[in-house]
């Protein structure tokens, strides 16, 4: 595996690493002011929710690697501490994008990239109309990692009021992925569409203990055919089958039919898992190993 020191490759050859393998990233959608009312508009995928009492949402605006200097959004920030930070879908992405141009102080972003300026209810910056869900924030403080050429600026803002579409939720009032379809940054020119095939559940097992990898067979762990993540599902189950249990599936024509041949065996478990019978692969598994 390759080893890589941070501080002994360039700047631009860590950038495209970080970028790269911390993805996808949330886009924060910023719109602030200046202390002339001028507007500015622009995207940063530094960007994710920390805490909800007081509700905590950090964005940062980095030093441009080539000259150190910093962009509008921050030294906005600087002059009036509020932001809207609106969400970005797949319907406004390229807009999103437009807006990312670095143009002179003072160009209007809203109007460069045909989005639609709404009054804020609490904060002077405006909010996107085109974005489903906006946190009008206020800033509360601004770390500064370095100053140095690349380094971050912590924008830590509270949320002070949430604009939501009611489109985009649920029968049970949640907000829909595939409704709200966000969008997600990645490395380089990539972006990932949060919907359709792309989303996925997986439960969170937070009021059960799962058995745990380290009870399954040891030919199950060690198998060619099952991957890290069909053992995770069978390592979330709640418990092991009994005895009773384990017998009665060794009298099936199934496990008859694939006693003795380990691989087919585990290929069949395979299928069992990706379509929900989980149980039934555990079943299987066990009554071989016993």
């Amino acid at each position: 595996m390759k080893e890589i020191t941070p501080g002994e490759i360039g700047h631009q050859d860590l950038h495209k690493i970080l970028l790269g393998g911390i993805a996808p990233r949330p886009i924060a959608f910023a719109s602030t002011i200046d202390r002339e009312g001028n507007p500015n508009l622009s995207p940063f995928s530094f960007y994710n929710a920390f805490g909800v009492n007081p509700s905590t949402l950090i964005f940062s605006p980095s030093r441009r690697g080539r000259d150190n200097t910093i962009k509008h959004t921050l030294e906005n920030i600087r002059e009036v501490p509020e932001v809207v930070i609106n969400t970005v879908t797949y319907d406004m992405v390229h807009q999103m994008s437009l807006s990312s141009t670095e143009y002179p102080k003072g160009v209007n972003e809203f109007v460069k990239a045909g989005l639609t300026q709404v009054e804020s209810r609490k904060v002077k910056p405006f909010r996107v109309k085109e974005s489903p869900l906006q946190f009008e924030c206020r800033v509360r403080e601004v770390i500064e990692t370095s100053g140095k050429p690349g380094s971050g600026n912590l924008v830590i803002c509270e949320i002070v009021l949430i604009h939501i579409d009611e489109n985009i939720l649920d029968k049970n009032g949640i907000i829909d992925p595939d409704k709200i379809d966000l969008v997600g940054r990645m490395g380089g020119n990539y972006y990932v569409r949060a919907s359709g095939s792309a989303v996925f559940e997986i439960p969170k097992p937070l009021t059960t203990l799962g058995i745990g990898v380290d009870s399954l067979p040891e030919s199950a762990r060690l198998s060619k055919v099952l991957t890290g993540n069909d053992l995770g599902q069978l390592g979330n189950l709640e418990k092991m089958p009994s005895p009773k249990e384990i017998e009665e599936m060794k009298n099936t024509h199934e496990f008859r039919e694939l006693h003795g041949d380990l691989e087919r065996l585990h290929r069949h478990v395979k299928s069992l898992i990706n379509s929900g019978k989980a149980w039934i692969a555990l079943k299987l598994l066990m009554a071989a190993d016993d």
